[in-house]
């Protein structure tokens, strides 16, 4: 390839990048947060030691609120300010996974891991998501990164920088355990195979500083295991489940296309595999974390298989999806491939129909500024289930004091109406409490508005439709405002 066709090549790539970047990443920024989002904003405004975390401690549990707490008093407060620091997290994240690919799979395949990262539609959420994952995904692969320069050259520098990326990474999110299960095996694995010019003597050493590093986090997370029953928030993995969320489908949909396209194209694949200890560490950090997660949650009877607890594993899946891709390339087309594979993600990934695509299927903000509208038009009761789980008797009451985190999308985007707070699942507290209210003051004023999430709103309207105090009362629902739902019911 000549220089010449090599530097539009190379223009077209950064060209590409930015223009992925902007659709995917950027234009979402704006729009509504979502709940766990604005639990960011509470942990915030009003601290890790506010007392209504004594329900859910595990919430406030991260260093990653610096980041948006900084952000605001730089930008003052607003969605964009909120997720700015994730999006920097995540391009910092494609760096690193494209050195991992350039290190481990070929010098040329660095591009084309970036768009593989890019075409994985959670780490396009991520990257413009107001909560810990960006971070977490970007410490991991750090870390991962300077343990392998580490065994690779014995460097101490190399070695210190894992020591601390390593003992940050439990502090972003303490869900994020897997992944020092994967820094064990890779280092023994070349230590057995003496592919390292570090020795066991030095391994154990830096293990057992990092090991004491954690000490705290480790005591602080068996505390928390005694309650996490209280926090699970979906049913125990099936296998089905575990295979789409490893992408299962889509790697082997790539290495189909990548054998039609060499066939199609004749060529000759002149890649090296990678090593042994490469391919267990590319493995690895593609299956680690889920399969660590998804025993877990089987042993414990707990389930903690959620999507968003996967997200260190996504730029795994990024480099197993090259590697695969590695096995029909050759070494002369790496970038030309990587530039089609990048257009590609653009049209298929940049959700084309919508002008300003949401962050998340979400818009408590616009909720919120209708039932303002309809506020300032006279006081109507609002009834608001909380949408945590945590949200239940004893620690749910009528009296709730707010600012409270079990309604935390109260303290972000605020209502101007007497708020009278239920839980987030029905009980007899619960039920007693409707029934009392619909005999006093929703009957007398005559109208009200149910406000939450959809399942929410759908329970309890549901229920209200069948009280005898609002037979032939009119309904209206309002929006829509995607998973968020405002009904109006009046006499």
């Amino acid at each position: 390839m000549n220089n010449a066709l090599d530097k539009r090549i190379t223009l077209g790539l950064y060209v590409l990048l930015a223009l992925c970047i902007g659709r995917l990443w950027l234009m979402p920024l704006g729009s509504s947060f979502w709940v766990d989002e604005m639990g960011t904003a509470f942990v915030v405004h009003y601290g890790g030691n506010h007392p209504s975390f004594a329900v859910a401690p595990q919430v406030p549990a991260s260093i990653y609120y610096i980041l948006p707490k900084l952000s605001e008093r730089l930008f003052g407060f607003s969605e964009i300010a909120y997720r700015v620091p994730s999006v920097l997290l995540m391009g910092v994240t494609l760096f690193l996974v494209g050195r991992l690919a350039a290190r481990l799979i070929h010098p040329q395949a660095a591009w084309f891991a970036v768009f593989a990262c890019l075409a994985l539609r959670d780490i396009n959420y991520e990257a413009a998501n107001a909560r810990p994952y960006a971070l977490g995904a970007c410490v991991s692969a750090a870390a991962l990164l300077f343990l392998v320069r580490w065994l690779d050259t014995g460097s101490w520098l190399h070695a210190a920088a894992y020591i601390v990326l390593g003992a940050l990474l439990w502090r972003v999110h303490l869900i994020f355990w897997p992944f020092y299960v994967l820094f064990a095996l890779y280092a023994v694995l070349r230590l057995w195979r003496r592919d390292t010019r570090v020795t066991w003597i030095a391994a154990l050493a830096v293990f057992a500083v990092l090991g004491a590093a954690l000490i705290p986090v480790l005591l602080s997370s068996l505390a928390l295991m005694r309650n996490a029953k209280n926090h699970v928030v979906v049913p125990l993995p099936t296998l089905r489940e575990f295979i789409r969320l490893i992408k299962l489908g889509q790697l082997a949909s790539c290495g189909a296309i990548a054998w039609l396209v060499s066939r199609a194209f004749r060529w000759t694949p002149d890649v090296p595999n990678p090593s042994w200890s490469s391919l267990a560490l590319l493995a690895g950090y593609w299956l680690c974390d889920p399969l660590c997660i998804f025993a877990f949650s089987w042993i414990t009877g707990d389930s903690v298989f959620v999507p968003r607890y996967l997200a260190f594993a996504l730029p795994g899946m990024a480099l197993a999806a090259t590697v695969i891709a590695a096995r029909f390339v050759a070494s002369a087309v790496w970038r030309p491939l990587a530039l089609v594979f990048g257009v590609g993600v653009l049209l298929v990934m940049g959700h084309w129909t919508e002008v300003w695509p949401l962050h998340h299927n979400s818009d408590w903000r616009r909720a919120a500024q209708t039932v303002n509208r309809l506020e300032a038009m006279g006081q109507i009761p609002v009834i608001c289930p909380s949408p945590f789980i945590e949200a239940r008797s004893p620690v749910w009451r009528p009296d709730y004091p707010l600012p409270g985190f079990l309604y935390s999308h109260l303290a972000v985007y605020r209502l101007n109406a007497p708020v009278y707070l239920f839980p987030f699942k029905e009980s007899p507290e619960a039920y007693a409490y409707a029934d009392e209210l619909s005999k006093t003051t929703l009957e007398r004023e005559g109208r009200f508005l149910v406000y939450g999430g959809q399942g929410n709103v759908r329970f309890w309207r549901k229920w209200f439709q069948k009280q005898p105090e609002f037979a032939g009362w009119q309904e209206q629902r309002l929006g829509p405002f995607a998973d968020v739902d405002v009904v109006l019911f009046r006499r």
